[in-house]
């Protein structure tokens, strides 16, 4: 039977991008796995020393500042997740205010449009005692305010969590509100016949109904937060000392400050495997909740 074109078409149409994806994905990520094993410095190195061949990560988990990193990503993901609770508590009152949503999801969405280096810039000059919040309290009859906390180890790292949920708060709400939309104008109107009060409507009802768009935020956020690193350059430039380090800022000192490609790629070889241990698992429930959701609708 002759190759019909419409079939082979689209498949060939792809062999670029799948290409592409090949070697500057998977083979990037296969390339930097294998330099962990190495002893590469300024320049990549292709043999393995069998006897030394973890020596790179033994160094890693040696290093305090690693482990600072992996304790900052923590703190991270824990501020980070506020994003997602203040972003369904907005879109549930915008989404309310039928005549305003329009302006307020605009607002609302526009720290989006802002890189996060322009970001942290603004953030680390509103932190700023002379230009920033402090100062105009001063200014206003407030003598002892202090907003610095970028200049202390202890709330350096409370102040980028601050800078990223202002910037991803309009996402998260849109997605929460997308999410309130799409659920059955019935199901309001039911509650409201039966007398159930809104807390309770919200937390019994909608939330569990709402459970995949928690979930992708989780996802969303997840990824966002292991690669934390422009915005941390921005505000901090991981300081004082190392007290905001987080390991995508650890691993690209190591290659552009010590020119330790091997040690680079260890400490990104475990930012992998951090991402694999909290994507993978997401993604699971989510094909699992939604094969569960189908069976019970079929």
């Amino acid at each position: 039977m002759a190759l019909r074109w419409s079939w082979a078409a689209p498949r060939i149409a792809l062999v670029p991008a799948l290409a592409i994806t090949l070697v500057g994905f998977a083979g990037s990520i296969g390339w930097t796995i294998f330099q962990s094993f190495t002893q590469s410095r300024r320049f990549p190195e292709y043999a393995i020393d069998p006897a030394r061949w973890l020596s790179q990560y033994e160094r890693l988990f040696a290093n305090d500042t690693w482990w600072t990193a992996l304790q900052n990503l923590l703190v991270l993901a824990i501020g980070s997740a506020l994003a997602i609770v203040f972003g369904f508590i907005l879109a549930a009152l915008v989404e309310r205010e039928k005549f305003g949503e329009g302006v307020f999801r605009t607002i609302l969405l526009y720290p989006l449009a802002v890189s996060l280096i322009v970001t942290g810039l603004v953030w680390r000059w509103i932190f700023n005692p002379s230009l920033g919040v402090e100062a105009f309290l001063r200014a206003n009859g407030f003598p002892d305010a202090s907003f610095n906390w970028l200049a202390a180890p202890e709330t350096a790292m409370y102040g980028i969590i601050l800078a990223s949920i202002w910037h991803g708060l309009g996402f998260y709400m849109a997605l929460m509100l997308a999410g309130l939309k799409s659920i059955n104008t019935e199901i309001w109107s039911a509650a409201r016949l039966d007398g159930v009060g809104v807390m309770r409507l919200y937390v019994e009802i909608i939330v569990p109904m709402m459970k995949f768009t928690f979930l992708t935020c989780a996802i969303l956020l997840s990824l966002g937060v292991v690669k934390a690193y422009d915005i941390v350059v921005a505000m901090t430039n991981g300081g004082p000392g190392t007290s905001t380090w987080t390991p995508a800022y650890f691993a690209i000192n190591a290659y552009s400050t010590r020119s330790n490609i091997g040690f680079a790629s260890a400490a990104a070889v475990i930012m992998l495997l951090i991402t694999l241990a909290i994507f993978l698992p997401l993604v699971v429930i989510t094909a699992w909740q939604a094969r569960r959701s189908e069976a019970v609708r079929g």
